[in-house]
């Protein structure tokens, strides 16, 4: 399967006037694009431009509203919880952490949960909100069930991302993972290639190690027994009872404190009824932020030059090799899978518009 490279503002384009044509507005059209393009950007194919068919398919169903209107329905001067009424999870995700960033920086911490939303792409997006702020951010959101518990077959959480962001130079502390081994992006990413997955990243439908993507996939969108396994693979030797750990820490911060969906209740494969948590925080409460900033900076440089191990001349601290990616793309343009520009395609047709007239090379 192969890729074409395709211009970043074109691309940029052409996808926001996909959501102004599905009734979003300009500013909310732009936001959630600007979100999905810089999971392209960093070099995270699974929640880029392919995540957008699933997110169509979604408006088409109703289970994502463009006209819907959150509300806060709890607050206090360091906490909020929004009901997200169906709307697209970018905009709303959006919107909470600047709610959380304003109140950290007048109370020097703000928490802001989101229920009855959508999925939100990826996780590390808004912890750099608060970063660009001099502030330390953090993100969640729990998906529906699709990860299976250590010894068990039924999916019972999510892949629910745990994300954090720290200021630092030359680079950003910037974590961004799934709870489990990969999440199910990937595994429609290795889908698409057709490519059989590794082993230990998910199970059939009896909890062994599965590598066809297409079964799995399968099973997940059936309800059936069979998923992925959590940070750690099958069996506690490899640590698998520690990734299913931080999943429930994951819904913890999400479906239980917004009052929402837990990830086995989350019935539309994530869209319309998933929860998130936004937090922001002045890291200057544990004493002068220049040093604080200066301490981390000096310790992820000593991480990048410390020993290599043999055959591998670099170590990378996490946001490195997505600041890398970045760079490259916005001069050489965004590798798109053949079958997602068909998919584009298709899309950009039902709402009357024409993808050659965005892409003439």
């Amino acid at each position: 399967m192969s890729y074409t490279r395709l211009c970043v503002s074109s691309i940029r384009k052409y996808c926001e006037d996909i959501y102004i044509k599905h009734g979003f507005s300009h500013d909310d059209s732009s936001q959630i694009v600007d979100v999905i393009l810089t999971s392209d950007l960093y070099g995270i194919e699974s929640h880029g431009v392919q995540r957008m068919m699933r997110y169509h398919n979604s408006i088409k169903k109703g289970l994502v509203n463009p006209a819907a209107k959150p509300k806060t329905v709890f607050e206090t001067p360091v906490s909020a919880v929004i009901d997200g009424d169906k709307t697209m999870g970018q905009v709303t995700a959006y919107r909470a952490m600047l709610m959380a960033i304003k109140k950290a920086k007048k109370n020097a911490f703000g928490a802001v949960t989101v229920r009855n939303c959508n999925h939100y792409g990826i996780a590390g997006y808004y912890p750099r909100m608060a970063a660009d702020e001099d502030l330390l951010g953090f993100s969640s959101t729990n998906t529906e069930a699709i990860a299976i518990p250590t010894f068990g077959k039924q999916p019972m959480l999510g892949t629910s991302p745990l994300a954090l962001c720290m200021p630092a130079d030359p680079y950003y502390f910037w974590y961004d993972v799934a709870t489990t081994v990969v999440p199910r992006g990937k595994i429609e990413i290795y889908n698409k290639r057709e490519l059989p997955l590794h082993d230990g990243w998910a199970s059939d439908e009896y909890g062994n190690s599965c590598a066809d993507a297409q079964h799995v996939l399968d099973n997940i969108r059936n309800k059936n027994f069979g998923g992925i396994f959590p940070i750690g693979g099958s069996t506690t030797d490899t640590g698998s009872h520690k990734g299913y750990g931080l999943g429930i820490i994951a819904e913890l911060f999400t479906g239980v404190f917004a009052n929402g969906h837990t990830s086995p209740h989350v019935q539309n494969g994530g869209m319309g009824d998933t929860s998130f948590c936004f937090i922001a925080m002045d890291y200057g409460i544990f004493g002068d932020k220049k040093d604080i900033r200066a301490r981390m900076s000096i310790l992820l440089q000593e991480l990048r030059d410390s020993p290599k191990a043999d055959g591998h001349r670099r170590i990378y601290t996490h946001g490195e090799k997505e600041m890398e990616s970045q760079a490259e793309k916005l001069q050489n343009g965004i590798p798109v899978n053949d079958k997602t520009c068909d998919e584009l395609k298709k899309i950009g047709s039902y709402v009357g518009l024409s993808f050659d007239d965005y892409f003439q090379e």
